[in-house]
């Protein structure tokens, strides 16, 4: 066994100390054994992973959770920005507190698993928790710093990993509005920009991808809109680059709105936004007061029964009125721009819900044209 194993006294009694050499042949030593049989078992252990490759020194472990950050963040760089944005709060308000100083071979699971609970747990001066959605996205970004640890082989797993009975995120789905064909008409009419609002609930484009459409991606022989960029806009600053999930696509629109999309190409260059002055990108409607809420109140002033709706729930619309209309999930994919079907039925399963239901009846009246239906019942009396 390479290494030493020496007794050394202190004033609270024998000690041991293993000394031994690292892979890169430079010496160390542990100290504080009680035993020597523990001792042995120490240097045991660092004789045997060193032969199979598996050697962690222990010194660098004692690099700090708020080393490493900088050297995990500037990875995700990479992310969209309205992604990106909310990763430096995280670390800011709820991880560099609790961890920041902490020496990332010292923290367990369950020190983690309990800070987790904590986040989300009232206070006892009735502070309220933080949502899930909170303490997960603190979660992640403790974990993916220790990421560059457990790559880096300062230490051999990863603590913030594999948890479980995590805070649940609250799903969504319940009062998702849907707008039918005539509200959505009815609105538009009422709107400042009826050919936006049309695109949208026709299209299911979100709004950042409606916002960056150029006047070169309208193709209006083959009724086409081809999505390439999105604009989103982070702490008040519009940053362009890929739609959401990366997927570049050619999304169908109506014949009916082709002629409101030639009036808003007019007088405007191929590389021009579609939508508005052709400069600036359009911004998302103001809560309270912009121009897309100023259209639906009009509209509920006249209709009691017209739905209070955002620009995106014109998304949600459009889901709706394509399935209503016989798209099957895979079209609804690549219409929306999901990453994949498994996400659009995820999302949309009440929507199939009802698709379902229909299939039924649909059997029974293509079975009654062909009087399929009136000879099984014959025969069965």
């Amino acid at each position: 066994m390479s290494g030493s194993i020496t007794p050394y006294d202190t004033a609270a009694g024998r000690r041991y100390r293993v000394r031994y050499r690292k892979p890169d042949k430079s010496q160390t030593d542990k100290r504080g054994f009680r035993t020597k049989k523990a001792a042995e078992l120490f240097l045991a252990s660092v004789t045997v992973s060193k032969a199979r490759g598996e050697y962690l020194d222990p010194a660098l472990a004692r690099v700090t959770v708020g080393q490493l950050y900088d050297t995990w963040i500037i990875g995700k760089k990479s992310l969209k920005p309205s992604a990106f944005a909310q990763l430096p709060i995280a670390w800011r308000l709820h991880v560099e507190p609790k961890w920041g100083t902490r020496e990332v071979g010292g923290i367990l699971p369950s020190e983690v698993r309990t800070w987790v609970t904590e986040l989300t747990q009232e206070k006892p001066d009735g502070t309220k928790g933080r949502s899930a959605t909170v303490a997960l996205r603190a979660l992640g970004v403790l974990a993916g710093v220790l990421d560059v640890a457990v790559d880096d082989r300062r230490i051999a797993r990863n603590p913030a990993r594999g948890m479980k009975n995590l805070p649940r995120k609250p799903k969504r789905k319940a009062g998702r509005v849907y707008l039918t064909h005539d509200q959505v008409h009815t609105l538009a009419a009422e709107s400042a920009r009826p050919e936006l609002v049309l695109t949208l609930a026709y299209t299911g484009l979100r709004w950042g991808e409606a916002a960056a459409l150029r006047v070169r991606s309208v193709n209006l022989l083959r009724q086409r809109l081809h999505v390439e960029e999105n604009a989103v806009q982070v702490d008040g600053v519009i940053h362009v680059g890929t739609p959401k999930t990366w997927q570049i696509r050619s999304v169908p629109f109506p014949k009916f709105i082709a002629p409101l999309l030639e009036r808003a190409s007019r007088g405007k260059g191929p590389d021009d936004l579609l939508f508005g002055d052709g400069t600036n990108h359009l911004r998302p409607p103001r809560f309270g007061n912009g121009w897309f809420e100023g259209a639906v109140s009009r509209v509920q002033a006249r209709d009691d029964q017209f739905p209070r709706i955002t620009a995106h729930d014109l998304r949600h619309t459009a889901a709706s009125l394509a399935i209503a209309a016989g798209a099957n999930v895979k079209a609804l994919q690549r219409m929306l721009g999901h990453e994949s079907a498994a996400i659009t039925l995820d999302v949309y399963a009440d929507l199939f819900d009802d698709d379902l239901s229909a299939v039924s009846a649909n059997l029974e009246t293509a079975a009654r044209a062909q009087s399929v239906g009136k000879s099984w019942a014959a025969l069965l009396a």
